[in-house]
């Protein structure tokens, strides 16, 4: 075998993407061996600058944040900064301010990037998919039609295509002030 097949195999018809990165999402990278404050990434984020932590908009309550392994292109996170994990919990306040981020989130994406639709929801618990099951977010994943085509079902690979540093500039960018 050559040196330029890399150890992939013979050549063949198919052309290739390799996504390496997402092998850090499989492995468990930045997923909190634990449920306490410490461990847990979201209530990490806020203490980092913007760019940083990936941050789009800080709320009072309740804050924006770029999903580090997004489904999509603009892959948001609503996160109360309080670490709480289940949505009853919620102070009215914290309630109220995810919901109208959420909200802003979607104007922000149809401004910027004009999605066809968005996937919007919370996964309460592992056993419902949360990733990290021990603090609360809401996902808001922008969808275009034909976004899900041939390369998830069968390359298993996702393709994104924009940096999420960027993403991050032009979503904050276009965030409305107070």
């Amino acid at each position: 075998m050559s040196d330029v097949q890399d150890g992939v195999g013979e050549p063949d018809a198919f052309e290739r993407l390799w996504t390496p990165h997402r092998i850090l999402y499989i492995k468990g990278e930045n997923k909190p061996t634990t449920s306490d404050e410490a461990d847990c990434p979201f209530c990490r984020i806020p203490a980092m600058d913007d760019a940083e932590g990936l941050i789009v908009h800080r709320g009072e309550v309740a804050y924006a944040v770029l999903n580090l392994y997004p489904y999509n292109a603009g892959h948001l996170l609503i996160c109360p900064y309080r670490h709480v994990s289940d949505y009853t919990d919620l102070t009215d306040d914290e309630t109220a301010e995810v919901a109208v981020l959420t909200k802003q989130a979607m104007r922000v994406m149809r401004t910027v990037t004009s999605p066809h639709g968005f996937n919007l929801g919370m996964n309460q618990g592992s056993a419902a998919g949360a990733g990290i099951a021990a603090h609360l977010h809401q996902h808001v994943v922008p969808r275009w039609g034909g976004d899900a085509n041939f390369m998830p079902v069968i390359g298993h690979t996702k393709t994104m295509p924009q940096l999420l540093g960027d993403t991050r500039e032009m979503l904050a960018n276009a965030w409305p002030e107070e």
